[in-house]
């Protein structure tokens, strides 16, 4: 089933209704609204049920169809039994219908209506807020797609102000627009002056409805016929006594409003926002997209009017670069926007240095157990991974200094990296990569440090290559084929083969160089394990990354003959020898990759730890950068100048840490209750030749991926395509470039443009680094979006 577009128009104004309880008078309401729609010139009213149960005579639909002459009806699923929908649609052998096939029907009705000249339609919901669809979801989360505005039909009975206000929060928190409330008078309770004066401070009117007639205890045809007597004579009362034209003309504003604002934005944008990353030159409004929503993989984008489309409308965008590699559970996740909205109410923000909060103590706590690395103790809070490595670089090379005795105020001190390395854009972290288009031109960039060159993974032609720089293969030798990803990532049984010698001494004797010959100090080891992303989604021999990290281990004699601390238990899993060794995990933790750490990819625990982006599930920022005890003991002493006099207002905030243990738990509970085995199956180490395959290994390999096998295969023969690869969430798309590739080239913004254009369905936003386009999912994605996305790589580049 495709994505839903979320449901506005122009010439439409559809709304759906909800009631903040069962027997709240919805129907009722709904029969008001489209009577007084239709008694109006050249307007014409729609009444939807997408799933009703009960007695058809009774159905909503046929009490409009009586009551509210000349108003279309419809009902997309009937359930004779009048139980709540989840148990009436298994009462019978009857197909439940999926949430899917609710939305896409009632989209399809609506741009029906659309389309014949319906000014004014109603969805109606069956029962209270969180009443459960047919598959047992919540209506709330069930339509939360089409994002349609509310009108909430509110409790007039004992306890009604409370379910009322629980409805419209529950509303709330799910990204809905309450646009107007209604309910029944009732001079005894008087909810309606309650709720008036609560919903006026929140700018939604409140409209009261005199008390309907009480229906007949009986049902025989007499007493049927009386009621229908009465029930006319009632709407014709409301008629007279009621502002229910004002109201309907309030709603038609503000849908005219909210079209008009999404026409506007990007023109008003172009005029007032400094975008990151962006060279504005030649920029015009036209290129900004204007997300109104997003949802699940999803943003909801708007698409102004031309002359073949009068007006403009949403349509669903796939989010192809993860939001900034952000998003792990997908947008607008009830639970964590739950934990967010619980974290706001009991906390809001606390001082935290010298304090602790219950979020933060879990989340530390939870963060330690789940990466099991017996080195990591501490953990520091910090906003973003920008800062997060601006604090762990700062813990490095105190330590490193405190061990050699080096005076960083009289000396540089510089770190070891991996050529195209992307750590932020703060100033000491941008003093960490080489220089780049990133830096270039930033005027205190000084550039602190040495990086090598380094073997990259590619597919190509259907084999899984080490490709080896051309200025290294003298000294790494030539590339290496493997016949499966998996078996790229035996490290354990490469290290000791002829490549991981090669690659120990040249990395040894690359060091010893730079110390004995140009007199460089190193303080720490940094690198993003696997893939640099950044750097242009660089793939990085994962071989090559364990060699580096043994030879510094194994040798601290390279950066000093005579340590001021020498700790007899270097070897020690809990120690530190050489230099500190800090992973960047900012993009490649945390699941990303598909483990929840991409060091075990290596074998090798890192000194220091820093993660963010998948930490909070793309809800709100947070970074954390775990250390070890002895490199938080570095800093201890009596001056507190020795210190890590690091932070920032928001330090643990309290709302990102509920957040982030919440995402945490139900990534893990996802790798623990085989989600992710479809794709593990599919990842099955076998040759991606077209002629070869590779038999014997039956076990759910390691290594996979969300996008599928066949299509790695498949387009790596592209004529188009240099080489590709797929590890977790990412895939990456090299293009060749008569030029060289690189962060300036433009070679795949063709394809970026393909993508954007999009097939009948939707389209795909994505982002491109140089001559790479790179696509990544939520580790919540639908098998049957990735694949309608895969169809449209395929339709592009093959």
């Amino acid at each position: 089933m495709p994505p839903v577009r979320a449901a506005l128009w122009r010439s439409l104004r559809a709304h759906q209704v909800y009631g903040a309880n069962t027997d709240v008078g919805k129907t009722i309401v709904s029969t008001v609204l489209c009577n007084t729609v239709q008694r109006r010139e050249a307007e014409r009213a729609a009444f939807l049920k997408p799933v009703s149960t009960g007695p058809l005579d009774d159905a909503d639909d046929r009490h409009i169809q009586r009551h509210a002459a000349g108003t279309l009806t419809k009902c997309l699923y009937q359930f004779d039994e009048p139980v709540s929908p989840h148990i009436a649609a298994r009462q019978k052998n009857f197909t439940v219908p999926r949430d899917d096939d609710i939305l896409g029907s009632v989209h399809n009705t609506l741009s029906e209506w659309a389309r014949t000249g319906i000014s004014f339609a109603l969805v109606e919901t069956a029962g209270g807020v969180h009443s459960p669809g047919p598959n047992g979801n919540s209506q709330a989360d069930l339509y939360r797609p089409l994002r349609l505005p509310v009108v909430l039909v509110a409790d007039s009975r004992l306890g009604g102000i409370s379910s009322s206000i629980s409805a419209y929060e529950s509303l709330l928190l799910r990204g809905y627009d309450v646009r107007s409330v209604l309910l029944f008078r009732d001079d005894y309770y008087k909810n309606h002056e309650y709720l008036r004066d609560y919903f006026r401070n929140k700018c939604i009117p409140l409209v009261p409805l005199p008390q309907p007639p009480t229906r007949p205890q009986s049902q025989d045809e007499r007493a049927r016929a009386q009621d229908e007597e009465a029930m006319a004579g009632y709407y014709q009362q409301v008629a007279q006594e009621t502002d229910v034209h004002g109201l309907l003309d309030e709603l038609a504003a503000r849908n005219t409003e909210r079209i008009d604002r999404l026409e506007s934005m990007a023109s008003r944008a172009h005029d007032t926002i400094w975008y990151p990353f962006t060279q504005h030159h030649g920029m015009t409004a036209k290129d900004i997209t204007v997300i109104d929503s997003a949802h699940d993989d999803y943003f909801q984008t708007f698409v102004p009017g031309d002359q073949s489309n009068q007006q403009g409308q949403l349509q669903p965008t796939f989010d192809g670069s993860a939001s900034w590699w952000t998003q792990g559970l997908g947008h607008g996740n009830p639970e964590l926007a739950l934990s967010a909205a619980y974290a706001a109410g009991r906390y809001g923000h606390v001082m935290f240095a010298g304090n602790v909060h219950e979020p933060a103590l879990s989340l530390a706590e939870l963060l330690i157990e789940t990466l099991e690395n017996p080195r990591l103790h501490k953990v520091f809070y910090t906003d973003n991974g920008s800062t997060g490595m601006e604090v762990a670089i700062k813990m490095g090379l105190r330590a490193a200094c405190d061990r050699y005795g080096w005076d960083a105020s009289k000396e540089q001190i510089s770190i070891l990296g991996l050529k195209g390395s992307y750590h932020g854009d703060t100033i000491g972290v941008m003093d960490c990569s080489e220089p780049s288009t990133y830096n270039q031109k930033v005027e205190w960039y000084r550039g602190r440090g040495y990086w090598f060159d380094f073997p990259l993974v590619k597919l190509s032609q259907g084999t899984w290559k080490v490709e080896i720089p051309e200025v290294l293969r003298g000294a790494l030798g030539a590339d290496l084929e493997f016949t499966s990803l998996n078996s790229v990532f035996d490290v354990e049984s490469r290290v000791k083969s002829d490549a991981g010698k090669r690659y120990s001494e040249f990395i040894y004797k690359t060091i010893e160089d730079l110390v004995q010959r140009h007199g460089m100090k190193f303080g720490s080891l940094i690198m993003e394990p696997i893939i640099l992303g950044a750097g242009g989604m660089l793939f990085c021999d994962p071989l090559f990354q364990r060699c580096l990290v043994d030879v510094v281990r194994s040798h601290p004699e390279l950066f000093s003959s005579n340590p001021r601390k020498n700790n007899s238990n270097i070897t020690a899993e809990k120690y530190w020898s050489g230099l500190p060794v800090i992973f960047d995990e900012v993009f490649t933790g945390l699941y990303r990759l598909g483990r929840k750490s991409s060091a075990s990819f290596l074998d090798v625990h890192p000194d220091i730890a820093v993660n963010a982006k998948l930490l909070t599930g793309g809800v709100v920022p947070l970074c954390t950068t775990l250390a070890s005890q002895e490199i938080f003991e570095a800093f201890s002493s009596p001056e507190k100048s020795d210190a890590l006099l690091h932070g920032h207002s928001y330090t643990a905030h309290a709302v990102g840490c509920t957040v982030a243990v919440d995402s945490l738990q139900a990534m893990m509970k996802m790798e623990n209750n085989g989600t992710w085995d479809e794709y593990r199956r599919d990842w099955k180490p076998q040759s991606l030749s077209k002629t070869a395959k590779v038999t014997g290994e039956d076990d759910c390999p390691e290594v996979w991926s969300v996008w599928s096998h066949d299509l790695l295969r498949d387009l790596s023969y592209a004529e188009s395509v240099e080489s590709i690869f797929a590890i977790g969430t990412v895939l990456s798309i090299s293009l060749k470039d008569a030029q060289g590739g690189g962060y300036t080239s433009t070679a795949a913004q063709g394809l970026r443009q393909r993508l954007s254009a999009g097939g009948p369905r939707f389209n795909v936003h994505s982002r491109v680094l140089g001559n790479v386009l790179y696509l990544m999912s939520s580790v919540t994605s639908k098998t049957e979006s990735l694949r309608e996305v895969e169809g449209l790589l395929r339709s592009a580049l093959l």
